[in-house]
Parts: structure tokens; sequence; C-alpha cells
């Protein structure tokens, strides 16, 4: 009877550990490389996601004036992040906006400079936007508000992890807790 425990102990023990070294999150299989971006970057400079290789990559889209989802989002990245500890440092959050009328690159380093003053954002022209959430099936459209000077932006709310080669790797869906972006990084870091 002893046995048995111990070899199911040593099976569960077995099953965690392989868990732990699984995905939370959605896998792209197989990876493909992220396409690239150029854009204004928060700090006044070029943004581009080939700037950061070498390190985990965690791509988002929103805005500065969102209500819930993206101080939401962004309060889970800035958690996550120091959940990482030393590692925190390769971990580089880029959030591009989908309101580029509003979001210039003071307004969005403000922005996120609350969250973590080490995350970036990306801003651009109408078209620039357009394009870069076209080519990662982003979806954004301006809702209007009472008053007819006020608008929101419904937006796709997932981030992305991309790897230190460039490469898209995971798709998080909102809502997903700081812990388990936490894993999902760890575990890129480690490759």
């Amino acid at each position: 009877m002893k046995g048995i425990a111990a070899f199911l102990a040593l099976m569960t023990f077995a099953g965690a550990a392989c868990a732990a070294d699984k995905f939370k999150s959605g896998v792209f299989e197989p990876a493909r490389l992220a396409p690239e971006i150029a854009l204004i970057g928060s700090d006044g400079g070029e943004l581009s996601l080939g700037k950061y290789r070498g390190k985990v990559v965690v791509l988002g889209f929103g805005f500065s004036h969102c209500p819930e989802i993206c101080p939401t989002t962004l309060d889970r990245l800035a958690k996550a992040r120091k959940r990482l500890g030393a590692s925190g440092a390769q971990m580089q959050v880029v959030y591009v906006t989908v309101d580029p009328g509003r979001d210039t690159p003071e307004r969005l380093r403000t922005y996120l400079a609350a969250f973590d003053p080490g995350f970036v954002g990306g801003t651009g022209t109408a078209a620039q936007i357009d394009k870069v959430q076209k080519e990662y099936g982003i979806v954004a459209a301006k809702t209007m508000g009472r008053d007819p000077r006020t608008y929101g932006v419904d937006h796709s709310s997932f981030v992305y992890l991309v790897d230190r080669e460039g490469r898209l790797r995971v798709m998080v869906p909102y809502g997903r807790s700081a812990e388990d972006i936490a894993h999902d990084v760890a575990l890129l870091l480690k490759k």
C-alpha cells in the first residue's frame, strides 16, 4: 500500500512539474516571426520590435482614455513584471495606441509611467496604426458618447508575447492573472 501511495505521489509531482513547463495562454504552433512595427515611441524616438531583440516583448493595444480594460491589463502587466524580480528587466511592454488622434508620445509616456516607467507606447498616423492593427489582427472602432466631442474605442483586448528572437509565441486573453502572465514570460526567458 505504501508503494502505491509513493508511486501516486511521484506521479502527482511529475504531473505538476510538466504543467509548470506549459504555457497558461494560447500558443502559436508553429511560432512565426512577429510583424515589425515602425511607429513613434513614447520617448519621442523611433519604435520597432527589433529594438528589443534579446528581451521578451509583451505587445498590447489600447488607448489612454480607456476606462477599464486597458488600465486593468497594464496593471496586471506591471504586477507580472514585478513578480519576475530581476528577470523583469528582460520583459519589455510595448503598448500601441488604437487612438492616434489623442494619444501623442507625451500623453502615452505619462499614461504608461503610472503603471511602470519602463513601459513604452507607440503611436503614429492613422494609416500607420491601421497597418499595424491589420498585421496583428486587431479590431478597433470608435464609439460615440452622448457628447459628440467625446468618444471611446472598442478594441481587441489580448496581448502577444514575442520571444527573444522576435517570434510570436503566445496570445494572452484579457483577464489572465499577473501570475499566469509572469509564468508564461518566465518560460520564454528560459529559452
